[in-house]
């Protein structure tokens, strides 16, 4: 995820999501992804503070500043380059799954009172933002 002062998502030149300040999340789902997953990634992005305060520390949440989210589904994430020049994808969730999973973590947002954009799952993106800060953050369940 990243956090922007800006961001939009386009498909063929049109615009299908737009937030001002915020998170872009880009968002990969792997094989062994479940809604548990989702949960704790969204809960995580809803809650982690890195908005700044009156003192310009790093202190508030994404509501606490009216941020708004840009989800976009990026299965290139799972991406192994371990072996050769071409990159093997098999660590990624099947399309169907992926997608189901990707949707759960749009409406776990959502319900949060989060404003939510997004682009299409599985559609050719332009994603365009500013990254402010530059901020940029890994999260991965499995991980952190």
């Amino acid at each position: 995820m990243q956090r922007v002062s800006r961001a939009e998502v386009r498909i063929d030149g049109r615009a299908v999501g737009r937030i001002g300040l915020g998170f872009v999340v880009l968002l990969g789902v792997a094989r062994d992804d479940s809604e548990q997953d989702a949960a704790f990634i969204a809960d995580r992005i809803i809650g982690l503070r890195v908005f700044a305060d009156e003192q310009g520390k790093m202190n508030l949440a994404l509501k606490a500043v009216g941020g708004e989210a840009l989800v976009v589904s990026q299965f290139t994430l799972l991406a192994d380059t371990g072996s050769g020049r071409r990159p093997s994808f098999i660590g990624a969730a099947a399309p169907n799954e992926a997608c189901r999973l990707y949707e759960h973590f749009l409406s776990l947002c959502r319900s949060a009172g989060v404003k939510v954009e997004q682009g299409e799952f599985g559609a050719m993106m332009e994603v365009e933002l500013v990254n402010h800060g530059p901020v940029t953050i890994v999260l991965d369940s499995r991980k952190n």
